[in-house]
């Protein structure tokens, strides 16, 4: 069966979800491209996370949609959850096993056949320089070279949506801009339509859709550009400090 939509990856609409009495989310609604490089922007604690929760469906909310290259999450799960790659915030390898008994276990619980995915394995680390650590234990990886190893995991099935929360922190910056620069290479080479979920303006380019999120609601949504005239500003700097501090404090 093909996909649903071939254009759109992400759709959320009406997104509102609550801790207790304390709104994390409030009507939030967007949509995520194909072939396009998504940035959610917002300061900590503006909701970024809880949004990545929903949409992996570790949480779930009574209010809103939310449809992965068209298929429903709530009403479609499966299949719409075999349609996503994740990177989360906290590393989730096990350490105690070799990068490729990492991603052999990960495209295992895909159903994913074994000449298959060695195949998968070895054309994802060569992309990221990694093929010849594929037999070292994850613990004795640095921390960008385990962020390299999750983000070849989070393609072994090739998802139309790929996922990443604050990939970049506590990484040096060099190792950071190799991380930006690939991920980005992923949407233009492959097609993949990517939400980067960030705090640090230097991880945007120019030829990015920027989300700005705060206090859990969208202030922008669009082009890189547009977000910035939208905001009076001249820099995607100042367009943020006007969007979250403004007429929102």
């Amino acid at each position: 069966m093909s996909d649903k939509s071939e254009g759109v990856a992400l759709e959320i609409s009406g997104l509102s979800f609550h801790y207790g009495v304390k709104p994390a989310l409030t009507n939030v609604g967007f949509m995520a491209k194909a072939g396009k490089f998504k940035v959610l922007l917002g300061p900590n604690g503006a909701g970024k996370t809880t949004l990545f929760s929903l949409i992996t469906r570790l949480f779930d909310s009574p209010t809103g949609n939310i449809k992965i290259n068209g298929f429903d999450l709530r009403g479609d799960t499966l299949r719409a959850l075999a349609r996503i790659g994740v990177v989360f915030q906290a590393p989730t390898l096990d350490l105690d096993l070799s990068v490729r008994q990492n991603l052999m276990y990960h495209s295992a619980l895909h159903g994913m056949d074994k000449v298959d995915a060695q195949a998968r394995i070895h054309s994802e680390l060569a992309r990221l320089n990694m093929v010849e650590r594929s037999n070292e234990k994850v613990r004795e990886l640095n921390g960008g070279h385990r962020r390299r190893v999750e983000i070849a995991r989070a393609l072994m099935h090739r998802p139309k949506l790929l996922l990443l929360d604050e990939p970049t922190v506590g990484l040096d910056v060099p190792t950071r801009r190799d991380i930006v620069e690939h991920v980005h290479q992923l949407a233009r080479d492959d097609g993949m339509a990517v939400l980067w979920a960030t705090h640090l303006i230097d991880e945007i380019s120019e030829d990015d859709e920027v989300m700005i999120l705060h206090r859990g609601r969208v202030r922008a949504d669009g082009d890189l550009s547009d977000v910035i005239e939208a905001a009076g500003a001249v820099s995607i700097s100042s367009a943020f400090d006007t969007l979250i501090q403004g007429e929102f404090e």
